[in-house]
């Protein structure tokens, strides 16, 4: 594994991956090694790299739909599991790209001979390699962001899509998240984020008023200072009332946005929330959906000097807890019983249940959102046992 990353250290960011496929195809004799990575609407994948001879700035955008057409592709993405199949004169084996439970994409290697335990664990391990080369050379070349666009992206969504955190999955310890924001034609302002602190972890869902780049400037706002408040150790109430203040003069009273503020102890599962007019989130617990009920404070920007309430409730492991904007709830999207999904998915992880609910919202408005529909969902495991002590 040492050398595929010291392979990768030596090349420009550009050429990172195609240097690893480089020399992962050297060291388990693969015939051909390609990277797909996962487009923006999770339903694509996107070959970036070929075969070994193929250089750098040839990369290719061949498109793999994740349908019945593609079912080990999509069951290796879903399944984050290996998957190998039989091809012309060899085996092909479809390797989950993560970290984190973060899906980037898949490794496509084909093998002259069906791979062996200790060959498939080398894949494994060298696909979750190439998750961190990904993750640091991202920041340095637009390839990666390039290969996930299937469609033209607007100038509110280019701004939209800056607030959003880099990784939409995290599996910790004491919990797994997912999230996904599937934009309207024109974009609402929709946005998600948390974060991950020694004892705490925040989230936060907001939805500014309007549409396109109106809306995409609210949300920067919102979003810019709610990350400069927690940064700078405030707590939700003090964060809400700054973002208010902020909105408001920034908008002259002509823009407000909804949000939801939330901070869960990694220790025991107590959550402290603020609702600034949002939707409420839902609760799946023993088995059963229900609403966190909520008392709303209002907007963001709408009277910043009326202040945000601390609220409190508390996760118990096995809990699910699910936030939605209201483009998930409203117009066609009010038709589906969303309790009544979400318990039928109980058993998918937070990643494909966020696919599952955005997926239903958008066949329910036939392919053309009015407004965003965003979703986060959070799987409380509880805390961990303490490592005992060597003695």
């Amino acid at each position: 594994m040492s050398q595929l990353l010291s392979a990768v250290e030596t090349a420009e960011p550009v050429a990172a991956v195609h240097v690893f496929a480089q020399e992962l195809s050297r060291q388990v004799g693969a015939d051909e090694v390609s990277f797909l990575i996962a487009d923006f609407s999770g339903q694509t994948l996107i070959r970036l790299t070929q075969s070994p001879d193929q250089g750098p700035g040839e990369e290719a955008a061949e498109r793999v739909p994740l349908s019945d057409e593609h079912l080990p592709y999509r069951l290796a993405v879903t399944s984050q599991r290996l998957q190998v199949l039989p091809v012309d004169g060899g085996f092909r084996a479809l390797v989950p790209v993560s970290a984190r439970g973060d899906a980037m994409g898949l490794l496509d290697v084909v093998l002259p001979a069906a791979p062996d335990a200790e060959v498939e664990g080398f894949l494994a391990g060298a696909a979750h390699a190439l998750a961190l080369v990904i993750t640091a050379e991202r920041r340095h070349t637009d390839l990666y962001e390039w290969g996930q666009r299937s469609r033209p992206v607007s100038l509110a969504a280019e701004i939209q899509r800056r607030l959003l955190p880099d990784a939409f999955t995290c599996e910790a310890g004491a919990f797994t998240l997912a999230a996904w924001l599937e934009p309207a034609g024109s974009v609402g302002g929709d946005t998600f984020d948390y974060s991950l602190d020694t004892d705490r972890l925040y989230l936060s869902m907001t939805d500014a008023m309007g549409h396109e780049t109106e809306a995409a400037l609210l949300a920067t706002l919102a979003v810019g200072s709610l990350r400069n408040s927690r940064r700078r150790g405030e707590d939700l109430p003090g964060m809400a009332r700054t973002a208010s203040g902020v909105i408001d003069e920034h908008s002259r009273g002509s823009g407000f946005v909804t949000g939801l503020l939330m901070s869960v102890a990694l220790a025991d599962g107590s959550v402290e929330v603020v609702n600034a007019g949002h939707p409420l989130p839902l609760l799946q617990r023993d088995g059963v959906v229900r609403p966190v009920f909520l008392e709303a404070d209002l907007p963001f920007g709408v009277r910043p000097e009326a202040g945000y309430a601390l609220q409190r409730f508390t996760l118990r492991p096995g809990d699910r807890l699910v936030l939605l904007t209201d483009g998930m709830l409203e117009r066609n999207a009010a038709e589906i019983d969303l309790p009544v999904l979400i318990a039928a998915c109980s058993d998918l992880h937070p990643r494909q249940l966020i696919q599952v609910l955005t997926a239903a919202v958008d066949e329910a408005n036939q392919g053309l959102l009015t407004d965003d529909a965003t979703a986060l969902c959070l799987d409380w495991n509880g805390t961990p046992p303490p490592v005992p002590a060597r003695s």
